[in-house]
């Protein structure tokens, strides 16, 4: 049996060389930035601009930010489109809607708003496939619960590859079959996860319970979160407008080009799916609403007045001179690298959220998020001084939102996955549909070349 208690002689040999190793390793791979420039090296596949270089063409989603007036650029409030509908629009009469994501992502998935007999046969199809195979709960999600919720998405995702009779069939539809299952099954994986997580590493009772077919997914989600299982009309409503806003944005934000890079690798939607939740992991995609909340948590300690806006400037001006929070210099949660004057997914989340501070009885909270809203925008604006306007970002209200909600932080990101597996599947199926070659980007090698030393001859 394996000891993982034993010392190795050689981990310890290891650790004591360790700071240098580090130093090898990081000057061994460190690139002089002028290379970039000399090459012209996109950086983030990024123009010197900052706009991202072309590397598709979607139908999927598109973000505007300038309209052109006389063959220029002018800044506009941005818009978002799904399948060529403005988001706006779609949201328009979302109070007499109660699946108002589920219709999304048919039109996500394929591009036309349904009739209302076509989305019942939808709502039929989500609530048969919102199950997970016999024993799957017991025999994979409760067995070594991650303290992070993503990584227990990847792990089921994977496994649920061996419960699949066709998983390598490329063909589109075993892929939409595939793609409508595990759209139905990621809310139960989410919360099964946070369940497993909140028993056994925090000692809380374990609550699991069925989902209802009749039930939108923000009605589930609530539902199967709470040990209660009760919500009000509001909390559901605002909960399906967060995930209608997140459940795409162009082919270029980076889990969405995950998905076309792997994808058109040819392998399985299982392994695709799993890379792009990987990618929206990461604290500057899908985890910066919880950056802005530990951020506010710290404001909240440092600012005692809410009102005072000397003392709120005070510690955005702090937060830029990398004095506050975690010195990184940035006030998260503001600017966009392609919104200016603002983020449409942003403006309609903030009508909300100040709807259920007012049902929650945290108006002074929603006015601190406005007051820092409209302060870091122009102390960013005069730093760098720029011509064109900053503004806040989608990010800023979720995090509140989702607090408001009483959803943990645990489930912020995989919120944001529950929503965002939409776009991700109608990417993976338009790539597939139009694309025969591997996407393979270029890279300069600016290494030396060097001759080779035996090994008894090396210093």
């Amino acid at each position: 049996m394996f000891d993982t208690e034993k010392t190795n002689p050689a981990d310890s040999a290891f650790e004591a060389r360790l700071d240098q190793l580090v130093e090898y390793c990081k000057n061994s791979n460190r690139i002089d930035l002028n290379l970039y420039t000399e090459y012209d090296v996109k950086r983030g596949l990024r123009e010197s601009n900052g706009k991202g270089v072309l590397t598709g063409l979607t139908e999927i989603s598109d973000v505007i930010a300038f309209d052109s007036v006389d063959g220029k650029k002018v800044p506009v409030d941005g818009r978002l489109y799904y399948q060529g509908y403005n988001v706006k629009d779609l949201l328009l009469d979302v109070r007499g809607r109660k699946f108002a994501f589920e219709e999304i992502t048919y039109l996500l998935l394929f591009g036309s708003l349904p009739s209302q007999a076509q989305l019942d046969e939808f709502l039929n199809l989500m609530g048969y496939y919102r199950n997970l195979p016999d024993t799957f709960v017991r025999d994979i999600i409760m067995k070594a619960p991650s303290r992070d919720i993503m990584n227990s998405l990847q792990k089921s995702v994977l496994t649920l590859y061996t419960y699949d009779k066709n998983p390598d069939d490329i063909s589109i539809p075993n892929v939409l079959k595939q793609s409508l299952h595990l759209i139905a099954q990621f809310p139960l994986i989410s919360v099964y996860a946070y369940q497993a997580y909140r028993h056994y590493h925090l000692d809380e009772s374990l609550v699991i319970r069925n989902p209802k077919a009749d039930l939108s997914t923000a009605e589930n989600i609530l539902r199967l979160l709470r040990p209660d299982g009760r919500y009000t009309e509001l909390e559901a409503r605002v909960l399906d407008v967060a995930l209608v806003l997140h459940a795409e944005h162009g082919g270029g934000n980076n889990s969405s080009f995950t998905t076309h890079v792997v994808s058109s690798t040819g392998t399985d939607t299982y392994s695709a799916v799993t890379a792009s939740l990987g990618s929206l992991k990461g604290f500057k995609h899908g985890g910066a609403n919880l950056k802005v909340q530990n951020m506010f948590a710290d404001l909240k300690e440092h600012v005692s007045d809410w009102k005072d806006e000397n003392a709120i400037r005070e510690y955005l001006e702090k937060l830029m001179r990398r004095e506050a929070f975690d010195k990184s210099g940035l006030i998260y949660g503001i600017g966009h690298a392609v919104y200016t004057k603002s983020d449409p997914r942003c403006v309609i989340l903030k009508r909300y959220a100040e709807a259920l501070s007012e049902e929650k009885g945290r108006v002074d909270e929603f006015n601190l998020y406005d007051s820092v809203e409209r302060l870091a925008c122009r102390l960013l604006s005069e730093q760098k001084n720029l011509h064109k306007a900053i503004c806040a970002n989608v990010d800023f209200y979720s995090g509140f939102v989702y607090n408001m909600l009483g959803l943990p932080n645990e489930m912020f990101t995989p919120i944001f996955a529950i929503s965002r597996i939409s776009g991700w599947c109608a990417h993976r199926i338009e790539e597939l549909v139009n694309s025969s070659k591997i996407i393979r980007p270029a890279y300069k090698y600016v290494g030396r070349h060097k001759e080779y030393v035996k090994l008894n001859d090396r210093n």
